[in-house]
This record gives structure tokens, sequence and C-alpha cells, in this order.
């Protein structure tokens, strides 16, 4: 159920030849009583145009994306498309479950591009594919509802049917993230350990090779352990490098699936913190703080296993479960007096959104769809498990952001059917809450969270965040 309210019914003449230049109604799916069979062709010429257009623009698109290296950007947008209509999908559903009457399913919104009309209702496409809509009449009681059609209204119907098909685009967003749980944990596994892959080697002034390549230490090589003990992390390889004291130290590496030990001699020198050639490791006495060296640059990465089916739900319900949790109190934080002065702060204060910038978790700062497309292309540049863990974590947002009791959300619609059951009382006529006298209060909301997705998208631009996949 979109925000966006549904186009009026059209008066104008079917053949498309009103004086205003407004778009015909295109839902011809067969022969139409009172139309010549030339209006109806040329009806349908225009809407085969109207939909060869489209295709025509769509692939303009699509081809500048892949042309400007955007192709993971592409993948996300499709993806974002597919949950808002699956989405709108739930809503569909249920109502048709409920039995209420469902005139409208579009994908998109504009002007109607073509439809056709199954039943009672009509199914099309409109040019801006930013989403997607179901009507269902009488969603308030300030809607006009033909009295043909009011039994089935949406308003008429009981308190647990207006419950579910309210609540169904939510539910969706989770049986999707539920899903894409289970497709990491069955099929691409998920994180269960790290392993330090070596990339290169440092280059060491009047030396061609390091400590590790004299060892015969290659890039590839994945270090296991240093002198027995187990090396995940870069810290903890630092760590084992350091506590030789200069004595050889022995490195078991994996290759090309095989194991074998390599005895290093690690080297005095230094690392340059700062200037022009900060990272550089120098051979013997020099400023900065003395360590021992062996010349890798190293890299951590994720090792992925596999679940087996119950492994697999219990992984899904439970990640889901973080999630939910996270996003929870990040909502809270946002709406909060100090989320609200925090986000004050950041759009003006250069400084303070450099700061939020770089350390994105700590300041819990609001995203607009800038940034989450920002992420889904680092995410899918790391690798699919990181991009469909995104949108998980997206799926979830949506979900529970859709839910806050307030219209045009749909949690305002669920607010409104609680409070009306709680004010009937038992043998009394059912209670019709007047939403005219929350509209103000409506309003106020969103003009509340169009300051916030303002601001957000202005940081997203200005001072986007680190990438935290890099």
């Amino acid at each position: 159920m979109s925000p966006v309210p549904a186009p009026p019914e059209s008066s104008e003449d079917p053949s498309g030849d009103a004086s205003d230049g407004a778009h015909p109604d295109y839902a011809l799916p067969g022969p139409t009583p009172g139309l010549s069979p030339d209006v109806v062709r040329a009806a349908r010429r225009r809407t085969r145009w109207a939909v060869a257009r489209l295709a025509i623009v769509v692939a303009l698109i699509v081809a500048a994306l892949l042309a400007a290296g955007l192709g993971a950007l592409l993948v996300f947008i499709v993806a974002l498309i597919v949950i808002v209509v699956l989405h709108e999908l739930g809503h569909y559903l249920t109502a048709k479950w409920s039995h209420m009457k469902v005139t409208e399913f579009f994908i998109g919104f504009g002007p109607k591009l073509w439809s056709v009309r199954k039943g009672e209702t009509e199914y099309g496409i409109k040019p801006i594919l930013a989403g997607a809509y179901v009507k269902i009449p009488g969603m308030t009681n300030l809607e006009q509802v033909d009295p043909v059609d009011e039994p089935r209204s949406y308003r008429q119907q009981p308190f647990h049917r207006r419950i579910l098909v309210a609540s169904a685009g939510s539910i969706m967003h989770y049986v999707i993230a539920i899903v894409l749980g289970l497709v990491l944990a069955l099929g691409i596994g998920i994180p269960s350990s790290t392993q330090v892959t070596v990339t290169g080697f440092t280059s060491w002034a009047g030396h061609r090779e390091t400590a590790a390549q004299l060892a015969g230490v290659k890039a590839g090589d994945k270090i296991l352990s240093v002198d027995g003990k187990s090396v995940t992390t870069t810290t903890q390889l630092s760590r084992a490098i350091q506590a030789s004291d200069g004595h050889p130290v022995a490195l078991v590496v994996e290759r090309d699936g095989r194991r074998s030990t390599l005895t290093v001699q690690p080297q005095a020198g230094h690392t340059i913190t700062s200037g022009p050639t900060a990272g550089t490791e120098v051979l013997g006495k020099g400023t900065g703080k003395t360590e021992w060296l062996i010349g890798v640059e190293i890299n951590v990465v994720d090792v992925f296993t596999t679940k087996n089916p119950w492994q697999a739900v219990a992984w899904a319900g439970t990640n889901v479960g973080n999630i939910t949790r996270l996003t929870v109190l990040g909502v809270g934080h946002i709406f909060s007096p100090g989320g609200i002065t925090s986000l004050y702060h950041q759009v003006t204060n250069t400084q303070a959104a450099e700061k939020a910038a770089a350390n994105p978790v700590q300041s819990n700062r609001p995203l607009s769809v800038v940034e989450i497309g920002r992420l889904a292309t680092q995410a899918e540049a790391k690798g699919v498990y990181y991009f469909i863990a995104l949108l998980i974590a997206l799926n979830i947002a949506l979900g529970l952001l859709n839910m806050l009791p307030m219209l045009p959300l749909d949690g305002g619609h669920v607010a409104i059917a609680v409070y009306e059951r709680i004010r009937t009382r038992r043998g009394r006529p059912y209670y019709r809450a007047d939403v005219a006298k929350l509209m103000p209060v409506a309003y106020a909301f969103m003009a509340v969270l169009l300051v916030i997705v303002g601001s957000a998208m202005f940081l997203d631009i200005a001072h986007p965040l680190a990438n935290p996949f890099g």
C-alpha cells in the first residue's frame, strides 16, 4: 500500500483523442463493446509504442551504467525494485485472501503506459520505476468509495484481516531476509574464521629480497601459524614476529592446498609512520620504534563454511533477530533528541561530519539511498556474501521503518485499527476513527522525516562514509 495515492479513474474518451493530450486508458485486453476495431487497434499500437519507449529508456540507462563501470550499482537498483514490488505483493496477496477488493496493482508511478484487467484488478506498468503500489478501496474514512464496493473495502473488514493486510509488506521484508539468510548459510557459506594471506612484499633498500622471500614465502601463501601459534589476524602475526626477538621463526603456510613449514630470519628495522614514504620498512637503526620485520604485505580474508539445513534455519533466524535488535536501537537513536541534535551538528559542522563518516558504527548516522547504493557497490566488490548480507539488513530496516505508527506508513494503518478496536465496546457499533483529526500530526511527522532524509542525503554526498568493506 503505497503512501502515494492511486490516480483517479479516467473519464477520457477511450479512443485517446482527448483535447488535453492526456494519456488514454490502455486496458484493452480483448474486444471492447462500443469501440470500433480501428479504435482498438490504434490504442494497442499506442500501448506497444509506449512500452517500447520505456524499454528503450531502460536499455539506455543500463548501457550508461555499464559503460561507466557501475554494473554493481545496476544490480543493486534492480534488487531494490524487486524488493519494493515484493512488498506490495504481500499487501496484494493478503488482501485477495481476505476477500477485499483490489482495484489496481501497478509497477512504477506516473502516467499509465500499459495495463490489462483480469477480473476486478487492473495490472500495469508506469514509467517511473521507483516502486509499486496496490490500490485497496477504503483505507481510511476519508476516502469516497462506491456503495457497491463498500462491503469489501478495507475499512469494513474484521480487525485481524486489516492488521494482516497492513502488516503484510513488512512481513514480506522479513520473509525475504530469512530466505536470503538461508541462501547464505546453505549455498555460499558464512564467515567461520579469518585467514592471513600474503599479498606482496615490502621493498627493503639495498636488498633484492625480504626475509620472507629468502625463506621461500610467495604471494598468495596463507600463513597458518608462527612457531606453533595459530595466526588469524594481522595483530597476531605481528606479535608472533616481535616475540621471536630476532631468532628464526617457523612459518606454516598453505599453498595450492598443501602445507609446508618455512624458516624465516626476522631483521631489525623500523617502519616510517608519516610523510610520503609512510609504511616503508627500513633495516638497521633509524627514527621510529625498532621492530623485527620479515617484509610481507598481508590481507586478512574470511573463511566461509556452509551449514546443514537445521543449522541454516537456526543461523538465519538468529541473524535476523540480531539485526532487528540493532536496527530498533538505531531507529530509536535517530528519532531521539540526542540523535536529532547529533544530525544537526553534523550538517552544520564539517569536523563533526568527518568524524561521524570515519566512525559510522559509533555515530549511528542515518543513511539515504545515496549511501546505501554506495555501500552496496562496495559490498559487491568484496564478495557476494557481503552484498546479500547488506540486502538482509536493508529488508529488515525497511520492514521496521514501515511499521512506525504514523500515516502514511503501513504502521499508521495498524495503529488506527488497534485504536478502533480498543475504543469499540461490546454490544455497540464498531468505533471508526476520524483520520482527519490525525492528519496534522501525520503532516508534522512527514516534515520531520523529510528533514532527516534530506540531511542524510546531504551528508552522504558531502561526507561519504568510510568503506567498511575495505
